[in-house]
């Protein structure tokens, strides 16, 4: 049997969108899915990942699967009727589909909602038969993750920032109110064996590794048992992690001494009325100026995130949050606009409230703007949002903020100038282009 697995990209991500060079990092869902596929059938696997390739129209297999968050659902339906109508049976899984799994199906044989490794089984198993299911649900899901190796020799090399990504933990325990992970996992975390885990990483062939799970600190004891088990493989590793980790000494300690040199912090709002509109209660009891002072006291790198367009926000909020980017020396800076994503409290409010007013998912990628803002009209967000990248990404913004000898100050060099070609470009992808999906032409 023949197996494609497709991940296509909004238009912005594509691999004709907003970066001169790629710094995706390598995906975990469609290697770890077409390691499972292969532990159970006979089957030639094949990855398609449109933020570094073209996903081809004269597909010649047995079945497709696509994976999709919001902001490419329509580009995956697209694909998703297209084989379709050429005799492919599709199956769609990801996010979107698991939140909306109606619609989803609507486009395809079969929607896989949840975990994939807990599902392919069944799934293959009923396909064989002639027995596919519209639905897959794992309402049976543990709290230990599966464990599955991705199959990493299915990427190709050189086009991503790094193939050596992997996954530790899945979920978070915050419960934010415009987070996609929240309305999936009800603040649960979902954990690998931190053994089987430090096995993956001793297959990896080089120095640095990232950590892509949405919170490595969701469940203290887990990352003091993971950190431990890091120091002895020497190697530098990059993750995600909560603002307040600077509050737990052991904790912060330990992923030092483990070879941490980057993380990325949701910051997300620089007043305490929008991190309470946001529902960041962890980031009240932090001094930002302290946390910055502490990672790059201890060599550790910093992508910070910010959120724009909170009911708390007016128009002082895109200066303030420049000004204090520059003058706390956050080494990569992130903003996106407050999206109300399927299933989230924050979509649930602002409906109830009549105030969205776009509802094609192209348009859910945190940069653009789908709903009336309260402080603002959509046009001063938009304005604002962008005005903000390109001050932060002006060739003086980038030297006052990466401007102090460090390890990782070549990477540090490279991913702002990627950022600054991104910042430059915002403003070409308007509507029209977000939703033109022509190219793939039934």
């Amino acid at each position: 049997m023949n197996i494609a697995l497709l991940s296509p990209a909004g238009a912005m991500h594509r691999f004709t969108g907003s970066f001169k060079k790629a710094i995706h990092y390598a995906p975990l869902t469609m290697t770890t899915l077409a390691a499972v596929i292969t532990n159970y059938i006979d089957a030639q696997v094949s990855i398609y990942d449109e933020t570094i390739e073209t996903i081809p129209l004269n597909l010649n297999v047995d079945l497709i699967l696509i994976t999709a968050i919001t902001g490419t659902a329509p580009r995956a339906y697209a694909f998703a009727d297209y084989y379709r109508a050429k005799g492919i049976k599709v199956i769609i899984g990801g996010v979107h589909a698991t939140l909306r799994p109606l619609e989803a199906k609507e486009h395809c044989d079969s929607v896989l909602m949840g975990f994939g490794e807990i599902l392919m089984p069944e799934m293959l198993v009923d396909l064989k038969q002639g027995k596919l299911k519209p639905f897959y649900n794992d309402k049976d899901r543990k709290g230990e993750l599966q464990f599955t190796r991705p199959n990493r020799s299915l990427l190709p090399t050189g086009k991503y920032i790094t193939n050596s990504s992997l996954e530790a933990s899945r979920g978070c325990s915050n419960a934010c109110t415009f987070c996609a992970v929240n309305a999936l996992h009800t603040t649960h975390v979902y954990k690998k064996n931190v053994k089987d885990i430090v096995a993956e990483i001793e297959t990896l062939n080089t120095k640095n590794i990232l950590f892509v799970d949405v919170n490595l600190l969701a469940d203290r004891v887990f990352a003091v048992d993971l950190f431990k088990a890091l120091i002895p493989l020497k190697k530098w590793w990059y993750g995600l992690s909560t603002a307040d980790v600077v509050q737990d000494r052991e904790v912060f300690d330990l992923m030092v001494k483990s070879g941490c040199k980057g993380l990325l912090i949701g910051f997300e709002s620089v007043t305490a009325s929008g991190l309470q509109a946001m529902n960041k209660y962890r980031n009240d009891v932090v001094n930002y100026a302290e946390l910055m002072k502490k990672m790059h006291g201890n060599g550790i790198s910093v992508n910070g995130t910010f959120c724009f367009g909170t009911d708390e926000d007016d128009l002082d909020v895109f200066d303030r949050t420049v000004e204090m980017v520059l003058e706390l020396k956050i080494d990569l800076p992130r903003y996106s606009i407050l999206t109300p994503f399927p299933g989230t409290p924050l979509y649930e409010q602002l409906s109830a409230e009549n105030r969205i007013t776009d509802t094609h998912w192209a348009m859910y990628d945190v940069q653009h703007v789908v709903y009336e803002p309260k402080k603002m009209s959509q046009k001063q967000l938009m304005d604002g949002f962008v005005r903000a990248w390109r001050e932060t990404y002006s060739l003086g913004g980038i030297a006052r903020r990466i401007a102090r000898p460090h390890l990782t100050f070549p990477l540090s060099i490279m991913t702002n100038n990627a950022y600054r070609y991104y910042a430059d470009k915002l403003e070409s992808f308007p509507r029209e282009r977000m939703i033109d999906n022509s190219d793939v032409d039934l």
